[in-house]
């Protein structure tokens, strides 16, 4: 095995700081919606705000980065090995098999990963900041013309919709970010830029 510098300084930033900022929406997001009480309503409806605007201009700036430098390229899908690391995931990993996939800097995101980040950077990013927008900014609507077309009881659905799939996709990605050897490696990665992968590699 050999130490290689895969996720630059930007990478981890943006990671780490999305990370914080979706914790922080989830949980006064919740309490907006009456699941506990943490800060009280109006202080978590402030707080749900500023943290949106904070997410939205990282995602901004994310999207910025991934276009100039082209790792847009990372989350195209595709089907080599799909099946191999599908498997992996539901079996070999209990059997303590290699992983099938090999990292490279060039090729960041195994098979799933790419179909997971895709999924939340096309469906569950836009769904959120949309309908989160749209829902912050209710009483505008009759000036910009929208009041006859939308409905605020679908907006806050699909925003909260967004919002359980988001918690979902986190999750999951928590999850799978210690299914590894060591079980801190992944974490530890993200935190240095360095992969340990295969000799040959």
């Amino acid at each position: 095995m050999k130490k290689v510098f895969i996720y630059s300084s930007f990478e981890r930033f943006w990671h780490w700081t999305q990370a914080a900022l979706i914790v922080m929406l989830m949980l006064s997001g919740f309490e907006i919606h009456g699941s506990y009480v943490l800060w009280g309503f109006e202080k978590s409806v402030q707080l749900h705000r500023h943290l949106a605007w904070g997410l939205i201009v990282l995602w901004a700036f994310a999207i910025f980065w991934h276009f100039t430098t082209g790792n847009w390229r990372q989350y195209i899908p595709t089907t080599q090995k799909l099946a191999e690391v599908a498997i992996y995931y539901t079996k070999g990993i209990f059997e303590h098999l290699p992983h099938p996939y090999k990292l490279t800097k060039l090729r960041k995101h195994n098979p799933l990963q790419r179909l997971a980040y895709l999924f939340f950077k096309l469906i569950i990013s836009p769904a959120t900041w949309i309908s989160g927008l749209l829902y912050m900014y209710f009483t505008e609507w009759t000036a910009w013309g929208l009041a006859g077309y939308l409905s605020l009881f679908w907006v806050a659905g699909i925003h909260t919709a967004a919002a359980f799939l988001m918690m979902a996709f986190f999750c999951g990605h928590v999850y799978m970010a210690f299914v590894c050897s060591p079980i801190t490696a992944h974490i530890r990665a993200m935190i240095t830029g360095y992969e340990e992968v295969e000799e040959d590699e």
